[in-house]
């Protein structure tokens, strides 16, 4: 075994008992992790219903949801595991977007699908809420069924759903923050 394999195995032991996160250490290869640009915003033609949340284990921060109860509300789904190090970065800036515009209709509804299996112990996701200041509804999907309903692939990714249930922009990896925000605002000026 080499050196830098027991490192490795030595930092994801660690990694599950304490859910520290490490840089770098949810990419595949030695390069630094790299955001993947991607962003669309939809046509009216091109939306799609979103999918309903389905197989969560656990709901942190709120009772079960349904995306169909939330009609009329602008929804942001975001896909993130707390040992991912692109997804703790765009962290502060979903929180931010929570609390600027929860009061004016925005529902934020993190979705937790591990990639380790550390990954999957409820609590050390509550300590990863907790850690980050994270009030709005958190979703642990455990098994995949919510990422695989949305034809995920990619940590993190954005959903933004619309008053009637439509994607209507999404996005994967970090950035874009600003035009999320403003897609946000526009969403939520239509309903006023």
């Amino acid at each position: 075994m080499s050196l830098r394999l027991i490192a490795v195995s030595a930092l994801v032991a660690g990694l599950g008992l304490g859910g520290a996160v490490i840089p770098g250490l949810c990419s595949e290869s030695d390069a630094p992790a790299v955001p993947v640009p991607r962003a669309v915003a939809m046509t009216t033609g091109q939306s799609q219903t979103a999918p309903e949340f389905t197989g969560i284990s656990n709901w942190f921060n709120s009772q079960p949801l349904k995306l169909a109860d939330l009609r009329g509300k602008v929804v942001l789904v975001d896909f993130w595991t707390y040992g991912c190090v692109n997804c703790v970065n765009t962290l502060p800036h979903v929180t931010q977007l929570y609390s600027k515009y929860r009061d004016r209709g925005l529902v934020v509804i993190g979705v937790h699908t591990p990639e380790f299996p550390f990954e999957h112990s409820a609590s050390n996701v509550q300590a990863a809420l907790k850690r980050h200041g994270i009030l709005y509804p958190v979703a642990q999907d455990n098994n995949s069924q919510t990422w695989n309903a949305y034809g995920n692939q990619y940590w993190p990714a954005q959903y933004l759903i619309n008053q009637n249930g439509k994607i209507v922009f999404q996005h994967a990896g970090e950035g874009q923050y600003d035009e999320i925000d403003r897609t946000v605002a526009r969403l939520l000026n239509a309903n006023s």
